[in-house]
């Protein structure tokens, strides 16, 4: 068969045709009859499945704030999602700040994913919990930052690095918020780069299991990462959200920031096809999904996903974004910076950056919970919980500060 990825304007454009952008009349009839009768869907999580790694008096569901529902609320009182705002989607130093952050982007996935799981008649809370807390483990500057960190942790300590599994990290060990499994695996298996027809669920059902597949993806790789399934449909309509929530916004930013033109992507919808992915897709998840105990799209928006995706890589990311513009300075700071960082755990310098801008935060963090954070333990993994959290600002000014020789872009709004 001929790769969809890479095909002629006409085929493309043909195959968008045949995705209606709406529901078929009869699924509408049924829904309408399903909720009359009080209909709930036997596959959706219930709030009264909610598993926490600890019992905690504070942490019990109540009428008002079920389980989910507490979970949405830790995690947006979490430090590090207030750091999504200063850390980038896909475009760093453009001084446009109409362009798309990881705030924006964690609010859209959410969105997404709650319109359909309405309509699936799924867990809501659970879905907002797993959007807006999806990508909490990412680094500074984006899909090319994860790779830097990955590419020196890795060469020194043979373990890999992935924003999603450091996702989990972040909510579960470093601020210690007692998240639900269902939402911290949510958060893992949630990553976007490996589109599926189908979405099958897993059978996990224990943290002990969890824990278990966490130290496989560190250990792995991507040959974990890659079989990873959410446990809950809620968390397979988050995962096919994530794609659809970048697919077309990135393409808007691109052309927006004045690197593509309208008129630059076979599909010839240009910033429109955020809008024609965003109605499309849905439609055509909910029409194949209804009453399923699985996530499923049709053949043809399969394909089309996987296509303007493959397309975004060749003209957006490798060529437009940070990949294109500042690889090699971005992989030599991060580097120097990962470097330094291990050099003064090592000699246990108190008045460095990462001892009074991390851990003192995360000690006084972990506090409130009676906990405390075991930084000495593992010395490579503290700089890597240091440098993810990082945002793209306070990066560039360390690794600046700490090697003037490092230039980055100055972000400057008026020209002279």
């Amino acid at each position: 068969m001929q790769d969809q990825r890479y095909e002629d304007a006409s085929s493309v454009r043909a195959r968008l045709d045949r995705i209606p952008n709406v529901l078929s009349d009869e699924l509408i009839e049924r829904m309408r009859e399903d909720r009359a009768r009080g209909w709930v869907n036997p596959h959706r999580t219930n709030d009264a499945d909610a598993l926490r790694r600890e019992h905690r008096a504070s942490d019990e569901a109540s009428i008002w704030r079920p389980a989910f529902v507490r979970d949405v609320e830790k995690i947006i009182h979490t430090p590090a999602y207030n750091r999504y705002a200063g850390k980038t989607q896909v475009f760093s130093f453009r001084s446009n700040d109409d362009l798309s952050r990881r705030g924006l982007h964690v609010q859209l996935v959410a969105r997404i994913a709650r319109d359909i799981g309405f309509a699936l008649g799924l867990n809501c809370d659970l879905i907002e919990a797993i959007g807006l807390g999806h990508d909490l483990g990412h680094t500074p500057f984006g899909h090319a930052g994860e790779r830097c960190l990955n590419d020196v942790y890795h060469a020194r300590t043979g373990r890999w690095f992935f924003h999603n599994v450091h996702s989990v990290r972040v909510l579960d060990r470093l601020y210690g918020r007692n998240l639900t499994l269902q939402t911290l695996d949510g958060a893992l298996c949630h990553n976007g780069e490996y589109e599926q027809r189908v979405f099958k669920l897993s059978d996990l059902s224990s943290f002990d299991e969890f824990d278990c597949i966490v130290e496989r993806c560190c250990v792995e790789g991507g040959l974990a990462i890659g079989h990873l399934r959410p446990m809950t449909l809620e968390g397979c309509v988050v995962r096919i959200s994530d794609i659809i929530a970048y697919v077309g916004r990135d393409r808007q930013d691109a052309i927006a920031a004045g690197l593509l033109d309208e008129d630059a992507f076979e599909d010839g919808l240009g910033g429109g096809y955020n809008s024609w992915i965003l109605e499309h897709a849905s439609a055509d998840i909910i029409e194949h999904s209804y009453g399923r105990d699985r996530i499923e799209m049709s053949e043809d928006l399969f394909l089309e996903i996987r296509r303007a995706k493959a397309e975004n890589y060749a003209k957006i990311y490798r060529s437009s974004g940070i990949e294109g513009e500042r690889a090699e300075e971005l992989a030599r700071a991060f580097k120097l910076v990962y470097l330094k960082c291990l050099d003064d755990l090592v000699a246990r310098d108190e008045a460095s950056f990462i001892y009074r801008h991390h851990i003192l935060r995360i000690e006084q963090a972990l506090a409130h919970y009676g906990r405390s954070y075991a930084w000495e333990r593992d010395l490579e993994q503290t700089v890597v919980d240091y440098i993810a959290s990082m945002t793209d600002g306070y990066f560039a000014e360390l690794a600046q500060r700490l090697f003037p020789e490092i230039r980055f872009p100055q972000r400057t709004y008026i020209a002279t």
